[in-house]
């Protein structure tokens, strides 16, 4: 017991050193001021985007933000400047190579010092996969539809065929054939098209109903 209260103590009077984590941590972590402008950045961010410190002090926040989501991160920073925690925010950045990222933001304004903390995940690998997972969803939803449409106009189009067959039947008079096998073959022959037109006409009214 003894031990970790003086490890508690020790912990409480110990000085971290915030530079060394920020430097070492894989995720993005700057400072930036309500003016707009980076302050400071760790080293992930300078990886990430491909510009020297230099650069990314020199210009305001939004000239390395994707066009598109310019005016999304604009509202999102002025909500943190009044003191409205951002949690999960997602934006693109353009790095230098011109390259498009996805970036999932964590940040948090604070007043007095006019100054913003925020810290940001590169979730670009996963915006990919989302967006492969859901245009193999599209292709399967169309392959799909047509699948269906196929098998609609195949059975409606059979219809006809097999329309045409049993009234070839209906005109046939057996006692009017000789041969008692060539009869019972109608009768099979018969039978047969008028399961299949049954068939077919389930098979319809299923699809009608699924709304093909």
């Amino acid at each position: 017991m003894d031990e970790i209260k003086d490890s508690a103590n020790l912990y409480s009077t110990q000085s971290f050193d915030m530079d060394l984590f920020a430097n070492v941590s894989p995720d993005m972590i700057c400072i930036a001021g309500y003016d707009g402008f980076f302050k400071k950045v760790n080293p992930a961010v300078l990886r990430t985007l491909g510009y020297t410190q230099e650069e990314l002090f020199s210009k305001p926040i939004n000239d390395f933000v994707y066009m598109a989501d310019k005016v999304a991160t604009i509202e999102s920073r002025e909500s943190v400047k009044r003191a409205i925690p951002l949690i999960n925010f997602e934006n693109r950045y353009v790095t230098k190579s011109g390259e498009i990222i996805w970036l999932s933001w964590t940040s948090i304004g604070i007043e007095e010092q006019q100054l913003v903390f925020a810290i940001a995940k590169n979730i670009t690998h996963n915006k990919l996969l989302e967006q492969d997972r859901h245009a193999l969803l599209t292709t399967l939803t169309t392959t799909n539809n047509e699948l269906k449409q196929l098998a609609y106009t195949t059975a409606h189009d059979l219809r006809s065929p097999v329309s045409n067959l049993l009234s070839i039947f209906g005109m046939l008079e057996a006692e009017k054939v000789d041969n008692p096998d060539v009869v019972e073959l109608i009768n099979i022959l018969k039978q047969s098209t008028e399961n299949l037109r049954d068939t077919l006409n389930n098979y319809i009214d299923i699809l009608i109903q699924k709304k093909v």
